[in-house]
């Protein structure tokens, strides 16, 4: 099987968390998890001053492009070439040109694999970020994305949170 690498897809601006979920559902429906295996809106943190009220909110890192961790073939190519919203991959001509390990390391993402000692069901800690000193029980791993879910409490109700590999350890 090929290997996955990150590439970035044009979209109308104001456009990118709609063609995340449209390439999503079709990710679903084409049954093609294994060769599409993320889509990201990169997002980042900035604080605005308003009223003279300092004020943190989430904004796109990128307006107008998508990055998506995909094998390149010509399905996966005709189906995110033609997704409503998409204009275009980034590279010369039609041809897309997949993102290096320099340019990815500015975006956090990681692209090595981190391999980990806990499984579904076992209580781990949450070690950095910020459910830091969290503890819980995992209730679904995503290798691909390099994710657990656990469910923390949160005003009194179970909720679930998604929270990095390297991020977590194992409770003894």
């Amino acid at each position: 099987m090929a290997e996955a690498n990150w590439y970035v897809v044009h979209t109308y601006s104001g456009y990118e968390n709609k063609v995340k979920a449209n390439i999503e559902k079709t990710i679903e429906n084409r049954h093609l998890e294994e060769e599409i295996l993320e889509v990201r809106v990169p997002m980042q943190d900035v604080v605005e001053l308003k009223n003279g009220a300092k004020k943190t909110v989430q904004k796109k890192m990128f307006p107008g492009y998508v990055l998506i961790n995909m094998v390149m073939n010509d399905d996966t190519w005709y189906v995110v070439r033609n997704t409503r919203g998409v204009t275009g991959f980034v590279g010369p001509g039609s041809k897309p040109v997949p993102l290096t390990e320099a340019e990815m390391k500015p975006l956090g993402i990681k692209t090595e694999n981190i391999s980990v000692d806990f499984a579904e069901g076992d209580t781990i800690a949450v070690v950095a970020g910020v459910w830091k000193d969290t503890v819980g029980v995992v209730q679904r791993m995503d290798f691909g994305k390099q994710t657990a879910t656990i469910n923390v409490e949160l005003f009194g109700r179970e909720t679930p949170v998604e929270i990095s590999f390297a991020e977590v350890r194992k409770m003894s």
